[in-house]
């Protein structure tokens, strides 16, 4: 079992490594507030109390020095916990380096084999929260979805409104929508936060469509658990490599719908965020004078079905170990 105490464990590796990157906001430089994420995030992972495999991340080993793929991370000490660790330092790097909002850094830890090794691949993907969870079909058509959420959220189906990565590739998923008569609320990068601003009425987001990431889709899998919602994904290669890719990685029906168990096994599963530009769910960094800042975060674990939300306040001149200026 998972100590309970790793929940703010974790939520001081995702704000270290907010505070990192938003430092690179509007600069125009995504791979050095990336970077800037990735360093934060490694060194805090070292004061952890766990044995962690990464199973998501930043590459592949020769990629390093991101955060790669087999990388072990934590303290790692003969009585830690086995865990797998799923991340993304910046999730939404283009929105970093552009000034716009919805920049989050995250993790999911899970007990080792729970969290599926998902390759770097696109992935469609379908998701609800609470209120609509069991509604939703990846098979079905959009209309059938929309319907039954509608039905579901006891709304009118030009209530609804569907969230999705604004994308070429969408447009016909965008026709569809627009036929059946519902909203849409378009966004640039970063579909984890997007995924779980269906769980919150505060957003005005009821189902997220389309495809996108399918590490990020893992990550938005353990949020979703946490939160009692529902997340439908299908693997989406692109051509035979990435097929085949998939079967090296051990996922042999590459076409199977991927379910909330698939993804994310298990009952102890751990997601934290904290927000690095201002999101409909979490607000970015704000730093203040003398050398303060502000971060925003949320951490859930699955087991207690606890999610709290963390205001913190930094004196970023007693962190220098942890805060890389730019």
């Amino acid at each position: 079992m998972i100590d309970r105490d790793l929940a703010l464990g974790l939520v001081r590796v995702t704000e270290v490594a907010a505070l990192g990157s938003a430092r690179w906001m509007g600069r125009g430089d995504k791979n050095a507030a990336d970077q800037a994420a990735v360093d934060g995030m490694r060194k805090m992972f070292d004061t952890l109390n766990i044995d962690g495999v990464v199973v998501i991340g930043e590459g592949e080993m020769d990629e390093a020095p991101m955060l790669y793929i087999g990388e072990e991370l934590g303290k790692r000490g003969p009585e830690d916990v086995k865990v797998d660790i799923a991340v993304d330092p910046l999730d939404g790097t283009n929105s970093v380096a552009k000034g716009l909002p919805n920049a989050i850094s995250v993790i999911a830890i899970a007990e080792r084999g729970c969290l599926l090794h998902a390759p770097d691949m696109y992935m469609d993907k379908i998701a609800v929260g609470p209120k609509a969870r069991g509604s939703i079909d990846i098979n079905a058509s959009v209309e059938e979805n929309l319907r039954n959420v509608a039905k579901a959220l006891n709304k009118d189906i030009k209530e609804v409104t569907v969230t999705m990565l604004d994308r070429e590739r969408h447009e016909g998923l965008v026709k569809e929508i627009r036929r059946v008569g519902s909203r849409i609320k378009l966004f640039r990068d970063g579909d984890v936060a997007a995924a779980i601003a269906t769980c919150f009425d505060k957003t005005g987001v009821d189902v997220l469509m389309g495809i996108g990431g399918a590490p990020e889709g893992v990550i938005a899998a353990a949020a979703l658990k946490c939160m009692g919602g529902e997340f439908q994904g299908r693997l989406y290669p692109m051509n035979e490599e990435e097929r085949q890719r998939c079967k090296t990685m051990g996922i042999c029906d590459v076409d199977k719908v991927l379910h909330l168990d698939d993804l994310v096994k298990g009952d102890d599963v751990f997601f934290a965020a904290t927000g690095i530009s201002d999101g409909e769910l979490l607000k970015g960094v704000l730093y203040l004078e003398n050398n303060i800042a502000v971060t925003d975060s949320v951490v859930m674990r699955l087991k207690t079905g606890t999610i709290r939300f963390v205001e913190a306040t930094h004196n970023l001149s007693k962190k220098p170990q942890y805060i890389k200026y730019a």
